[in-house]
């Protein structure tokens, strides 16, 4: 019997920074692929007042992930499924929080499979801890001094603060 290839999935996002929500998502993402590559994206749909450059956020989901051999952390430009189609990952994992979310993901998804027929879309629910959770909220708390220490993990609570004290 052949053995199949290894299932290399793709979880792509801002993660401007990254949170508990990504990281728990990250991380149970390993339960269906065997290598996950967290793909940070230079263009966003949306607009957005970033924190942190992405060469900062690659170098923190890293140091997050430094425990997990499994997980690989990328920048990209461009359409995630030529992005895809490079790295052999035709699995895409997204995070759905709420109804709200999944109208747009379920277009995004239906676009990308449009573009590449072979790409599927596996939506994930994150623990229940971390339902209301997004990087935007972790970005307007923290820049109007509330605490964030709960929202996400040591190291990029502790840039966070140091971006902050900058500006």
């Amino acid at each position: 019997m052949k053995r199949p290839r290894p299932v290399v999935a793709l979880y792509p996002g801002s993660f401007d920074p990254i949170t508990h929500g990504h990281e728990d998502l990250a991380r149970r993402a390993l339960g269906v692929a065997d290598r996950l590559i967290v793909a940070v994206a230079h263009n966003s749909t949306h607009d957005k007042h970033g924190l942190f450059t992405i060469q900062e956020r690659v170098a923190l989901i890293e140091e997050v992930f430094k425990d997990e051999e499994r997980i690989e952390v990328k920048s990209f430009q461009g359409l995630l499924v030529d992005f895809a189609k490079a790295e052999r990952a035709p699995l895409v994992v997204r995070g759905l929080r709420a109804v709200s979310d999944f109208e747009y993901e379920l277009q995004m998804a239906q676009m990308n499979q449009e573009l590449w027929p072979e790409i599927e879309t596996i939506f994930l629910v994150p623990d229940v801890r971390y339902s209301f959770l997004s990087a935007s909220l972790v970005r307007e708390v923290a820049r109007l001094g509330g605490d964030v220490s709960s929202l996400v993990s040591g190291p990029v609570l502790r840039q966070v603060k140091k971006k902050l004290k900058r500006k």
